[in-house]
């Protein structure tokens, strides 16, 4: 669910939606990366000024919480061509 939400969020935000891909890797108990993959010109765009949007993303994430016990780390990648 949440891989679901961070993907089509992440295409209303980005220029190049087509490019957009969430990988998740469980690396604990409790504990999974969520990758967003994106477009190198559309990074920026995602991580927002001072680190604002992601922060802001990360924040909804953390809430989600209440209903999933699992802890996130989110990562913004560039797609290498």
């Amino acid at each position: 669910m949440v891989e679901n939400f961070l993907r089509e969020y992440a295409k209303l935000i980005v220029d190049f939606p087509e490019k957009v891909d969430i990988q998740r890797q469980n690396l604990e108990n409790n504990f999974a990366e969520i990758i967003i993959y994106v477009d190198p010109s559309d990074t920026g765009k995602l991580i927002g000024k001072n680190g604002k949007l992601i922060n802001a993303i990360k924040t909804v994430i953390m809430a989600y919480k209440v209903k999933d016990v699992t802890s996130y780390r989110i990562t913004v990648k560039a797609i290498e061509e």
